[in-house]
């Protein structure tokens, strides 16, 4: 639970637990090697992430032989070790926060009217993940229909706004327990830069580690799995 948000979306507000940042180096660098980014230079992670060098450098000699490390200093992921993927799924959980929510009502709304209502909205800092955001980046995925909906919440500080979720669905609650049926999933981004995609309709895309770590934590693991390997 520790990697729950606390706070009643009646207020809006959230706070979050403290930043956890190697997870955050490491995403960003798992993401580079995925987006085909290119080697990055220690710089751009610091101020995309928001720490400083000794953390980068920890996640980097942790990550061994896995990083190349160019001649410039700039590095990138050479490959994934398996426990490494593993461990950043471990740990996913707690480092994105997440907040989980129901309609109790009988009559919910579904992802898909909650997605459409979403575009018609002015939001700032939220962006489209999950399975609506991987089919954004693969279209080919193997999934009828959209389960829930999974959306990016930008928030580099220690608190967010969540009060958007009323607007999707008045009827919307918070659920405490893991194993509830949800229909709306909030997880936070907690790098400094949110590395969101522009999309046509005004509401951006998560980044595509962000969706995949979504559908895992849908327990989606065949469609996550296909979507790594489009992405790879």
């Amino acid at each position: 639970h520790s990697g729950m948000a606390d706070g009643a979306p009646r207020t809006g507000g959230v706070r979050l637990p403290s930043r956890d940042l190697s997870f955050v180096v490491e995403k960003l660098l798992v993401w580079a090697w995925l987006t085909r980014s290119g080697p990055l230079t220690r710089k751009w992670i610091e101020r995309t992430a928001g720490c400083s060098y000794p953390t980068v450098a920890s996640v980097v000699r942790r990550l061994g032989s896995a990083v190349h490390r160019h001649p410039d200093r700039r590095i990138e992921l050479r490959y994934l070790p398996h426990e490494e993927w593993s461990r950043l799924l471990a740990f996913s959980g707690e480092a994105r926060s997440v907040m989980r929510f129901a309609d109790r009502s009988g009559q919910p709304r579904t992802a898909a009217a909650m997605l459409r209502r979403l575009a018609t909205l002015p939001l700032a800092g939220v962006a489209v993940g999950g399975v609506a955001g991987a089919r954004h980046y693969h279209p080919d995925l193997d999934l009828v229909g959209l389960p829930r909906l999974d959306l990016s919440v930008h928030c580099p500080g220690q608190s967010a706004d969540v009060g958007f979720g009323e607007q999707l669905d008045p009827a919307l609650k918070v659920l405490n327990y893991p194993g509830e049926p949800a229909q709306l999933v909030l997880h936070f981004v907690r790098h400094k830069e949110p590395l969101f995609t522009p999309s046509s309709n005004g509401l951006p895309w998560a980044d595509p580690i962000e969706c995949l770590l979504d559908l895992h934590e849908a327990r989606l693991e065949a469609q996550a799995l296909e979507f790594l390997e489009a992405l790879k």
